[in-house]
């Protein structure tokens, strides 16, 4: 009776274990299907942060990378609420995803700015922005470093976005554009009148 109580514990031993790896195996399944759903899921976050950047930069007038290294979280607070009152925001980003917005928007230039621990401001309105942009970076020296942006849809470097912080605002920025544009035109103008008036 022995052996057939061996045989007995042995199938019940192998029943045990099949069940075992049943379990194990849609243990296994729902844990892969758990990754992947989370995986979908970061993508699809990582799609609508990108979107966001895009829209963002397509409804304000600029878009400014600032470096911040070793900035304390009242001064960050406070560099916030100077921007809100301007209509501005500030928002760290995953260099990558800024990047990829970048591409979108047709402003590759960007990326050559995204090393480092970086934040970018979006303003409605370009001067006054970049006015609060200037002041605390005057203020907090190496700990907030401009880098560059987009104002107005052109890309501009860190000297431009300084100079034209203290432009006297937007009006002020559109008439420097156009006096950019007009130089050549008026130019032309001024040497066939030279020439017009050699005629006469």
């Amino acid at each position: 009776g022995e052996g057939k109580m061996d045989k007995v514990a042995v199938s019940k031993n192998n029943n045990l274990l099949n069940i075992a790896k049943i379990l194990r195996r849609n243990m296994t399944k729902q844990k892969e299907k758990e990754v992947k759903n989370m995986n979908q899921a970061v993508l699809e976050a990582k799609k609508n942060i990108v979107s966001e950047i895009v829209e963002l930069s397509k409804t304000n007038g600029a878009l400014v990378v600032v470096e911040y290294k070793g900035l304390t979280v009242e001064k960050m607070q406070e560099l916030r609420r100077a921007l809100r009152v301007e209509e501005a925001t500030l928002t760290v980003y995953k260099n990558s995803l800024v990047e990829r917005a970048a591409d979108e928007i047709g402003q590759t230039a960007l990326k050559d700015l995204l090393s480092g621990p970086n934040a970018i401001i979006f303003s409605k309105d370009p001067i006054k922005g970049l006015k609060v942009i200037a002041k605390y970076a005057k203020r907090f020296g190496d700990s907030f470093t401009i880098k560059g942006g987009v104002i107005e849809g052109a890309y501009v470097d860190a000297a431009t976005i300084k100079s034209l912080s203290k432009v006297p605002g937007r009006e002020g920025l559109i008439s420097m554009f156009l006096s950019v544009l007009q130089a050549p035109v008026r130019q032309f103008a001024c040497a066939v009148k030279a020439v017009a008036d050699s005629r006469n």
